[in-house]
């Protein structure tokens, strides 16, 4: 089973908290010994002193133990903890005067503690005890001269064999067991004010937890609730955005698959007729060919030319539009006048507006700015505009085409009064292979393609092919081509 993560961090802030109490407890010993160490050696800076003047009578000739021994009985109403060494000047212990005659560890003691307790360096200043190799004691020490030897030492350990363990210090001393009960019990304290924090901390990130495994399990629509400025609000806020990011991609994989079964549908069905039109024509000329006049021959070859011309066109658009897709197309942009082509096509579409019964017209501003982009792929996307609008607009309607200067380039709309498109359809119109069933079915030409291509062909040029259409009333296709000054031109 998996720990969870406020547990492992409240696992680690304890840790934390006892880590700090033993060492705050440690500190507060080591520094209360310390502080009774400075204390008693600073009580009894002067004992070795007084001491000496004792017995100094009795160091003459000879060291005199027994009323040295005398003196000390006397004394100890001074301090009954103590320990008394006479050392040489270099440091031998010359007598020793302990209780229960315990047995002496050292055979000689370090002055250079002596030496700085003499100089009134500041304590405490712990010198070797005699009855054991490692421990140091506070002490008070004096020079004096011992039969004829100068620079002696009267060596005076303070606190005897005093217990040295921690419980015997405490049970000794009220202020000690008080600080590390009330240590104790902030600790205490601060670990269960911890623990509810870090409860409450990790509450929202136990919320994104929750969040993304139901994200993971299916459940798109999760969210992280009103995320915070913090780096928890930010992490949930990020969240968001990719569970949204994923959604939209995932809509947009579903809408790709969607597309591509059409795509293929639509391919096989324009595909498959017209081949089986031809395949017809060409199997009746080869099982007839004996019987078939000329002008059946001739009409049926026609046909054929025709299906076949249909097929080349649909595969030209197939490979136009996927070279669009793949950015295959590379637009070589130049200066020209958009006026001068939009006449061109006027004249190139007048006979066949007239011939449909349609009025073809051109409005013309005053003046039209050079506009920069490929000629041939502008000219492409305004011949098949106009090729849908004569194609879908019934006799004595209009077409027109109007220019028109702007901020922004050159904008040309190409409007007809045919019978529109509507609102259902109008968001799917320049999808590949969409037709408008009712008004642009599949008799009426077109493979569905040549709107996707225009609209590939505008965003070359930076712009947006725009629609507007009312159902009797006619459509209106627009786009705005740079002007050529604005690119330096």
């Amino acid at each position: 089973m998996r720990t969870r993560f406020t547990a492992q961090l409240a696992l680690l802030f304890l840790v934390l908290i006892l880590g700090l109490g033993f060492s705050l407890s440690v500190l507060t010993i080591k520094a209360m010994r310390m502080f009774n160490d400075e204390t008693e050696q600073k009580l009894n800076r002067t004992l070795a002193h007084e001491m000496a003047m004792e017995f100094a009578p009795f160091l003459g000739d000879r060291i005199d133990v027994e009323r040295i021994e005398e003196r000390i009985a006397y004394l100890t109403g001074i301090n009954r903890r103590i320990e008394i060494y006479l050392l040489s000047s270099t440091g031998m212990i010359k007598a020793s005067f302990v209780s229960d005659n315990q047995r002496l560890e050292r055979s000689t003691v370090d002055l250079a503690p002596l030496k700085a307790f003499e100089r009134g360096d500041a304590v405490p200043i712990l010198g070797e005890d005699p009855l054991s190799a490692q421990r140091l004691k506070p002490f008070s020490a004096t020079e004096i001269e011992i039969m004829g030897e100068k620079h002696c030492w009267l060596y005076v350990i303070l606190g005897g064999q005093e217990v040295e363990n921690v419980a015997g210090m405490l049970s000794t001393s009220y202020i000690a067991k008080t600080t590390l009960r009330g240590l104790l019990l902030i600790l205490l304290v601060t670990g269960v004010v911890g623990l509810l924090l870090f409860t409450l901390l990790t509450r929202r990130l136990r919320v994104l937890s929750e969040v993304m495994g139901d994200f993971h399990q299916g459940r798109l629509d999760r969210r992280v609730p009103a995320p915070a400025l913090d780096e928890v609000g930010q992490l949930g806020s990020r969240f968001n955005d990719m569970a949204d990011t994923i959604v939209s991609n995932m809509d947009e994989l579903r809408k790709t698959d969607r597309l591509r079964r059409e795509l293929i549908a639509n391919v096989s069905h324009d595909l498959r007729s017209p081949l089986a039109s031809i395949q017809g024509y060409l199997e009746t000329l080869v099982m007839k060919n004996d019987t078939l006049g000329p002008e059946d021959r001739g009409r049926y070859l026609d046909i054929s030319l025709q299906n076949t011309r249909s097929l080349g066109s649909l595969v030209n658009q197939l490979f136009e539009l996927s070279k669009l897709d793949a950015r295959q197309v590379e637009p070589e942009m130049e200066r020209f006048s958009i006026a001068e082509l939009l006449q061109d096509l006027v004249m190139q579409y007048d006979a066949r507006a007239k011939e449909a019964g349609l009025i073809l017209e051109l409005d013309r501003p005053t003046a039209l700015s050079p506009v920069l982009g490929d000629i041939a792929l502008v000219e492409r996307v305004l011949t098949n505009l106009l090729d849908n609008a004569l194609r879908y607009t019934p006799a004595g309607g209009r077409v027109s085409i109007i220019p028109a200067d702007t901020l922004q380039g050159v904008r040309i709309e190409v409007r007809d009064t045919g019978a529109g498109i509507s609102a259902e359809d109008l968001p799917r119109i320049f999808e590949r292979f969409f037709r408008v069933e009712k008004s642009r079915g599949r008799g009426r030409g077109g493979a569905g393609l040549g709107l996707a291509i225009c609209k590939k062909i505008v965003e070359l040029h930076g712009g947006l092919l725009e629609v507007r259409s009312t159902l009797e009333q006619g459509t209106t296709f627009a786009f705005i081509l740079p002007h050529a000054r604005q690119l330096g031109q």
